[in-house]
């Protein structure tokens, strides 16, 4: 995969992975070394203390860590998460309006990656962070 790749997927699907149709988020930008996700948290990924899910944040964060990855990766490379630690620092509910994960590569080797992402809001405040060991893989 590669950044055409990125370009062929979204020309051929759109800019929402499967996972995206669930959640209601789309791949918004990408460039050399990142990536940024958008998506409206609402009511239906509330959790049963009434504030949106922690996954709903990890997922997105995942997903601007992995695609940040593939846009570093050669013809014939895949990657797949190793690890993913995400720290929540502010509550989301309905009302907390569009949110933004953009992962940014930090490091990337012949097997391993390393990536941080960041959750937002459309003023800049900061929901969750995250960071993220890849591995590359030889297809």
């Amino acid at each position: 995969m590669s950044i055409a790749s990125i370009e062929a997927m979204v020309a051929e699907r759109g800019s929402r992975p499967p996972i995206g149709h669930t959640l209601g988020y789309d791949l918004v930008e990408w460039g050399d070394g990142w990536a940024a996700f958008e998506g409206v948290p609402g009511p239906e990924h509330y959790n049963p203390m009434g504030t949106v899910h922690g996954g709903y944040a990890a997922t997105l964060l995942d997903s601007a860590c992995g695609i940040a990855v593939v846009t570093k990766l050669e013809d014939g490379q895949a990657m797949t998460t190793l690890e993913l630690k995400t720290s929540y620092l502010k509550a989301m509910t309905e009302k907390t309006g569009k949110v933004r994960a953009e992962g940014h590569v930090i490091s990337i080797g012949r097997r391993v990656a390393y990536v941080e992402a960041k959750l937002t809001d459309a003023a800049g405040r900061l929901y969750a962070t995250a960071t993220s060991t890849l591995l590359v893989l030889q297809q």
